[in-house]
């Protein structure tokens, strides 16, 4: 399961910003952000894949960046839950496009 708790600065800054813990096992679906997005890990171990990109392990300290329209996923390991700061802007009031789930096929294939 995945965990959002958010704030929203959109009135000042059109800013968007959330903490989210992942528990292992789980992840988003796959996705893109109109102006980008930004991870921080803050705690465990994730990963996180760019469309036809490989899966690559993230740990506390690692920004990511996902650039504007970039399809894209993260989650938690199989076995470590993770928590990360996202950020992102509102571009005509949307900061998300959510699309299909990422299938075990494809949460597995860095093996």
């Amino acid at each position: 399961m995945v965990h959002w708790h958010g704030s929203d600065r959109s009135a000042i800054s059109g800013t968007r910003s959330s903490i989210c813990s992942i528990e292992p096992g789980a992840r988003t679906a796959w996705h893109t952000h109109p102006l980008g997005q930004t991870l921080i890990v803050t705690a465990g171990c994730g990963l996180a894949q760019r469309w036809e990109g490989t899966i690559e392990e993230i740990r506390p300290g690692d920004v990511v960046w996902f650039a504007p329209g970039e399809k894209h996923w993260h989650g938690a390991t199989a076995t470590t839950a993770m928590t990360h700061i996202a950020i992102q802007e509102k571009l005509n009031g949307k900061v998300v496009d959510w699309m299909e789930q990422v299938s075990d096929d494809e949460y597995h294939a860095r093996k």
